[in-house]
C-alpha cells in the first residue's frame, strides 16, 4: 500500500480528542516550568510569555488573546477543520496553563532542568498535536501564508519574529535566562525535528 492510497485522516474522533488532551496538559506544564524559571520560548507562546512577566497577566489570558487575529489566515491556508482543531487546542492550552499552575507548586527546580524539561514536554505535547492534525496558530500560521501569497519563505519569517521577541527580552530579563530558553528552545525543536519528518509516521493501526 502506498502513503497516497491511505485515507486522509485515519485517526478518529476519539484518538483526535485524547490526543488533543494530552498534547495540550503537556504543553501547559511545559509552559509552567518555563513561568516558575522565568523562560522564555518562540512563537506566540513566548510573546505571550514575555507580556506575561511585563504585566503580571497570566499566560493563560495573553495566549488565548494573541492569536485571535490569525484564524482568518488559518481558515484561508488550513480550512476549517484544522482552524477549529487549533482553536480547541489554544484554548485548551490557555486553560490548562493557569490551572497547572495550582495542581503543580515547584518550591525549586534548578533553571537549567527547566528548560530542558519544559522545552522537551512542549515539543511532545506539540508532536502529538500535529501528528492529529492540530496546531496552537499564531506565527506558523502567518509564516506559512506569507510564503503562499508572497513569496516569503517561511523559516525565515518564524526566525525574525523569534529574533525580535528574544530582543525585547534581552531588555527585560537577565541574559542567563534568555540563555536557558534558547538552550530550551532547541530541545522543543530538536524533538521535533526528529520525530516529525515525512513518511515516518502513518496514523493507522
Amino acid at each position: 500500500m502506498r502513503v497516497e492510497d491511505l485515507p486522509q485522516d485515519p485517526h478518529t474522533l476519539v484518538e483526535d480528542a485524547i490526543a488533543m488532551l494530552l498534547g495540550t496538559l503537556f504543553v501547559a506544564l511545559g509552559v509552567t516550568f518555563y513561568t516558575h524559571a522565568v523562560l522564555l520560548t518562540g512563537s506566540t507562546a513566548g510573546l505571550a510569555l514575555l507580556l506575561n512577566y511585563m504585566t503580571g497577566w497570566g499566560f493563560g489570558a495573553w495566549f488565548f488573546a494573541i492569536n485571535l487575529p490569525f484564524y482568518y489566515l488559518a481558515i484561508k491556508r488550513m480550512g476549517w477543520s484544522f482552524t477549529l482543531r487549533t482553536f480547541i487546542a489554544i484554548g485548551l492550552v490557555s486553560l490548562f496553563s493557569e490551572l497547572t499552575g495550582e495542581w503543580v507548586v515547584f518550591e525549586s527546580v534548578p533553571t537549567l532542568y527547566a528548560a530542558l524539561m519544559g522545552g522537551a514536554l512542549m515539543g511532545l505535547g506539540m508532536l502529538m498535536l500535529f501528528r492529529h492534525r492540530t496546531s496552537l496558530g499564531g506565527i506558523n500560521i502567518l509564516a506559512l501564508y506569507l510564503q503562499q501569497r508572497h513569496g516569503l519563505r517561511a523559516g525565515y519569517v518564524q526566525l525574525g519574529v523569534d529574533s525580535v521577541i528574544l530582543a525585547v527580552a534581552l531588555t527585560q530579563l537577565p541574559l542567563d535566562r534568555v540563555a536557558y530558553s534558547v538552550l530550551g528552545a532547541l530541545t522543543l525543536n530538536l524533538i521535533i525535528a526528529l520525530n516529525h519528518k515525512p513518511g515516518r509516521y502513518i496514523g493507522v493501526s
